[in-house]
């Protein structure tokens, strides 16, 4: 028969300790440790375990990952880098790293700065102070040599997802240069020639990849490439606002344009809208990433659609995976053009 210990109970579940387990069940601290820390054995739980067990999950104890982390240079917890978390691309990333890493086992640490690289480099080093077993990041520039030089000489495994810096550095992200190809194809096809792009800024290699696939689009068909036609931006509202005016300003205007995300095409429309223009009757409006919102627009908007949560999931499971010894790799997720309304032949 076991001893009852009386235990007083913490105000918090966070002060639960192992000294307060180990009274409760009669037992030693390190036995508590030792039993909280391993998987079940094949032969399961011995009756001790199962007691440690039971009283720390009535108790409420939760480990202090960074504690282990001091003792063992591993915390457990993932780091994230992660700008724009106002951006519905970023902040569904976000949730799917989050539920794949507390699925494995891990905690997130997420920082948010600003977009430049000296805000993430800052960021990045106080990912490091925290003993993060690894870290994920969202929002790389591919012309930042420096940085990018940092980031191969890390101690622990980082990998990139929605942007890449090129190969050196393991990234999961969309073909985002398939899906650029995909949308200018089916503009093209539909019987467009003059076709504008609001390009998304010039740092991010998701706007690049997709400004190129549009490139290689018109190569392909025979057409002309008007750089007067290309225009770089933000990735806000207002981006494809200013990108859309200056298009649609020229004095031989396209009849179509895409814009490299969802929410500068929301722009576009508003531009449309504010010069009297139709979409897609004046205006054929092609997006990009699908996120929810734009399926109930008014005029439903064509886009392509690339999967944010696999990319997330993805992202955690082959970080992971070096975490634990493995190799890290790259990975590329398949995208697919969705045509909703917002497209029609020319007039």
């Amino acid at each position: 028969m076991t001893k009852e210990h009386p235990v007083r109970r913490p105000e918090s579940p966070h002060s639960v300790t192992l000294k307060d387990i180990a009274r409760e069940a009669g037992v030693h601290v390190s036995t508590v440790s030792r039993v909280l820390r391993q998987k079940e054995p094949a032969r399961g739980w011995t009756p001790t375990a199962v007691q440690v067990r039971e009283i720390a999950r009535r108790l409420g104890y939760r480990p202090n990952s960074l504690a282990a982390g001091l003792r063992t240079s591993r915390s457990h917890s993932i780091g994230l880098l992660m700008p724009r978390l106002t951006d519905t691309v970023i902040a569904t990333i976000c949730e799917s790293i989050e539920a794949a890493a507390r699925y494995a086992g891990y905690q997130t640490l997420l920082t948010s700065p600003p977009d430049t690289m000296n805000a993430q480099m800052e960021s990045l080093d106080f990912l490091l102070s925290r003993q993060v077993s690894g870290i994920i990041a969202t929002s790389l520039h591919r012309d930042d040599a420096l940085f990018i030089s940092k980031l191969r000489s890390l101690p622990i495994p980082f990998i990139t997802a929605n942007r890449h810096v090129g190969d050196s550095i393991p990234a999961v992200v969309s073909d985002d240069f398939e899906g650029g190809r995909k949308a200018t194809e089916y503009l093209i096809h539909l019987g467009h020639r003059r076709i504008g792009i609001v390009a998304g800024p010039r740092h991010a290699s998701t706007g690049y990849d997709r400004l190129l696939g549009y490139r290689r689009a018109l190569e392909e068909s025979g057409l002309e490439i008007d750089d007067s036609l290309v225009i770089h931006s933000e990735w806000e509202v207002e981006g494809g606002v200013l990108g859309a005016h200056t298009l649609l300003a020229l004095a031989d205007p396209p009849t179509a344009i895409f814009a490299v995300n969802d929410t500068a095409a929301v722009g576009v429309m508003g531009a449309a809208h504010q010069r009297g223009l139709s979409i897609p009757g004046d205006l054929s409006l092609i997006g990009y990433n699908d996120i929810p919102i734009v399926a109930q627009l008014p005029i439903p908007l064509t886009t392509v659609r690339s999967d944010l949560g696999q990319m997330g999931s993805t992202a955690v499971h082959t970080l992971i995976r070096a975490i634990e010894g493995g190799a890290l790799t790259s990975v590329k997720l398949p995208v697919s053009l969705i045509m909703r309304s917002s497209t029609a032949p020319p007039r």
